[in-house]
């Protein structure tokens, strides 16, 4: 006697269907008696998972889960055992209430199982069982996880790794994957992609949602891709060994190198490891020497500043100084200064760590410090090698540095580099590290002080209309051509193809030595380097702005605009009508340290034409009678307290983040930043902010994660946010609220239109 078949788990959703299939369709699926209805439906074409969601979702009054986003923290702390025998999905959890997404809703047993062995309420959402199961094979069993990360990732390269051979059989992987196909090609497409798109690094970070691979590009940081967790020490792994480094060792740092060619062209890599909380961080450095200038004509220098670099090196001893912060191109004019020496026929011989590029005709030592090989000693060695010029990478020590001035007072040419913020500023270091002033001053012929901006993209920059902020009319007057980033294929949509130097270039005159000598301060010293000619950072920049090569904003995010760094931190926030009154009182602020970086934008950003993504600020009625010790709060934006309200603004993009602060801070605000999610949250915890301005499209955490973690704790629930998103549609409008957003903007938006929704939900009672 046979038995019959076994029911569908899912024999319920029969009701359902009966409205998306034909009376024929759903009396075959009755018959069918496979597992699962839900399944069978969607194979045979019947119906799709989009439509029976949304069937369900009208039914049972239930979200759609979004399957793609699961929590570190819910994939650590919810039983593999108990999801795969249930067939739900963690998708966040918090210290009440844990999110899954299910196919069955009326499973009452996997609820009550999964609220007992984690102690949370359990709360579901929608999700066809399918994409679940895809979605827990990916974040439980990652066993095909980069087979499925290739296949996202788009482009076919030619690469090949030419360092030397290491029997990768005889090594401990500890993930046992760093060896894999899937794993070697993974990494060799964030390489080549990396070359292929100019990035002078690729950075992969460990953070809690993933592996964030990120490219240096023009200067600038991008986040190209984020990584499942699993395939972080893989990964590391595997570049490790192309560095032949310890894979085994990852409590300390490590640096190595590797060589590989890319379709063809070889291309020399500088590896560095770095444990931190979440893993390792891995830096890669290409060094590409056919995307390097090497000459000084192709570094972008105004024509005044090529002339006095040119004249430094018409000399045949002393020192030439060039400085700048970490990443501002010093060793690519070294190198392109010592081809223009070369031409000379002259020995010349560097030392270096690390040497980064192979320049034919030219000796370069590398530093081995296990070896007993230091700047020093090798300096020493140099100097019996009857050598014309020597460049020291850079001068780090006392030693070294009495080395090369005693070098360039014997008939030698020192090229070497420092780090300062100003060229002034390299004679005072060498004071600090131990040199007599009078052989400073014997020995410098000059100082380069440098910075590096992006170019403007020649295919889409657009001219600026519009009236120059105040405090920038003494450099542009009325007139004055200007253009801005707007962004196209050619440039990625970042507005920026390139970069260029600005210098400021300190030539030694019979003044300037006479100062040295008497150890006077690097003001004076500026000061007569200016009467014989020098321009600042600053005026090199505006220069370029004006040639129409970079934008205003490009200068601003790198130096700061002379005579704010010294105002205090009262004026930094006073109004563009305080500014103008000093002005007209002819008090002007003091000036400036040259060179200094880091300024934050300022708070009048000139309006582009047609197209203005930063909305234009104006002074509000209060702002005009804001001085030092003396600024107007509106009562409305007042707690019970008798304190500012506390605004917290979540937003990755620094210049709009800036824009909006100082709009907000005009108002008589209190506001806190966050550039990512994980850490809104925390500053959420910390400050107790009254409202929060969230911006949907965040790293490591998005807005929509950000919205769940506050609704579904009891002191977060009704704590009123503002979203902020580029989509307009109407799906996006209903997702936004669903999550629990008090109110959205849609991006470019006007101040007003986000000024009257802060007030309108502070105003609100508070239930």
């Amino acid at each position: 006697m046979g038995t019959s078949a076994r029911p569908a788990r899912d024999e319920w959703l029969l009701t359902t269907l009966e409205s998306l299939v034909t009376p024929e369709q759903l009396g075959q699926l009755k018959a069918l008696r496979e597992d699962s209805i839900w399944e069978a439906a969607t194979r045979r074409g019947f119906t799709s998972d989009d439509l029976i969601l949304t069937a369900l979702s009208s039914r049972f009054r239930m979200k759609i889960a979004n399957v793609s986003v699961v929590s570190q923290q819910a994939r650590e702390l919810v039983p593999e055992q108990l999801v795969r025998k249930y067939r739900v999905l963690p998708l966040q959890i918090s210290d009440s209430i844990l999110d899954i997404a299910t196919s069955d809703p009326h499973d009452l047993d996997c609820e009550r199982t999964l609220a007992f062995a984690l102690g949370r309420t359990v709360r579901m959402s929608l999700g066809s069982p399918t994409k679940i199961a895809e979605r827990l094979d990916e974040v439980y069993r990652p066993e095909n996880l980069f087979e499925k990360i290739l296949e996202n990732v788009a482009g076919n390269y030619d690469i090949e790794s030419i360092t030397d051979s290491v029997d990768e059989a005889d090594l401990d992987l500890g993930a046992g994957r760093a060896t894999e196909r899937p794993v070697i090609q993974l990494v060799d497409r964030i390489v080549a992609e990396g070359i292929q798109s100019r990035a002078s690094d690729i950075h992969l970070e460990p953070e809690e949602a993933g592996v964030a691979v990120r490219y240096r590009i023009d200067g600038v940081l991008r986040q190209v891709m984020i990584l499942p967790k699993a395939a972080g020490i893989p990964l590391v792994s595997r570049v490790k060994i192309m560095a032949q480094l310890d894979i085994a060792d990852r409590l300390r740092p490590q640096d190595g190198r590797a060589r590989v060619a890319v379709s063809g062209n070889r291309i020399d890599l500088r590896i560095s490891t770095l444990p931190a909380s979440q893993g390792e961080k891995v830096v890669i450095r290409i060094l590409d020497q056919r995307a390097t200038v090497l000459s000084l004509d192709g570094l972008g220098l105004n024509p005044d500043e090529l002339e006095r670099i040119q004249q430094l090196l018409q000399s045949r001893e002393g020192i030439i100084l060039v400085t700048g912060p970490t990443g501002s191109g010093k060793t690519t004019t070294l190198y392109s200064m010592l081809r223009t020496i070369q031409a000379r026929g002259v020995n010349i011989v560097t030392v270096e760590d690390p040497v980064e590029y192979r320049l034919q005709g030219i000796v370069q030592v590398q530093i081995n410090e296990k070896a007993g090989l230091t700047f020093p000693s090798a300096l020493r060695s140099i100097l019996r090698q009857d050598p014309d010029v020597i460049l020291v990478g850079e001068v780090r020590d006392k030693e070294t540095a009495m080395i090369a001035v005693q070098a360039s007072l014997t008939g030698h040419m020192v090229l070497t580099t420092l780090h300062t913020i100003d060229a002034s500023s390299s004679v005072t270091r060498l004071m600090d590290i131990g040199v007599e002033s009078y052989k400073i001053a014997a020995s410098i012929k000059g100082v380069v002080a440098q910075r590096l901006l992006r170019r403007l993209c020649p295919h889409c920059r657009e001219l600026v209309v519009g009236e120059v902020p105040e405090r920038l009319r003494k450099w542009f007057p009325e007139g004055t051509t200007m253009y801005r980033p707007v962004g196209c294929g050619e440039c990625s949509t970042t507005g920026y193809r390139g970069r260029l130097a600005i210098t400021e270039v300190l030539i030694s005159s019979p003044e300037v030595e006479r100062r040295i000598a008497a150890n006077e301060s690097a003001e004076r010293l500026a000061d007569a380097a200016r009467e014989a000619g020098m321009r600042g950072l600053w005026e090199s920049g505006i220069q370029h702005v004006r040639a129409g090569v970079t934008s205003i904003d490009e200068v601003l995010r790198v130096l700061e605009i002379p005579g704010d760094a010294q105002r205090s931190s009262t004026n930094v926030r006073a109004s563009t009508m305080t500014d103008a009154v000093t002005e007209e009182d002819g008090r002007h602020a003091p000036a400036a340290p040259r060179g200094s970086t880091a300024a934050p934008l300022p708070t009048e950003i000139l309006t582009p034409a047609p197209r203005g993504y930063i909305p234009t600020l104006h002074a509000t009625p209060s702002a005009s009678f804001a001085g030092p010790s003396f600024q107007l709060v509106d009562e409305e934006n007042v707690n019970a307290n008798g304190q500012s309200k506390k605004v917290l603004l979540v937003e990755d993009e620094d210049s709009l983040r800036r824009v909006v602060k100082d709009l907000l801070e005009r108002e008589g605000f209190t506001v806190f930043e966050a550039a990512d999610g994980v850490k809104a949250l925390d500053e959420i915890d910390r400050q107790a902010p009254d409202i929060v301005v969230l911006d949907l499209n965040l790293p490591r955490l998005d807005g929509y994660g950000v919205l769940s973690h506050l609704r579904a704790r009891p002191a977060t629930a009704n704590l009123p946010v503002i979203v902020l998103t580029a989509k307009g549609d109407e799906d996006s409008e209903v997702r936004v609220f669903e999550y629990g957003a008090s109110d959205y903007l849609t991006k470019p938006f006007r101040p007003r239109a986000l000024s009257a929704r802060l007030h309108s939900l502070l105003a609100r009672p508070k239930p």
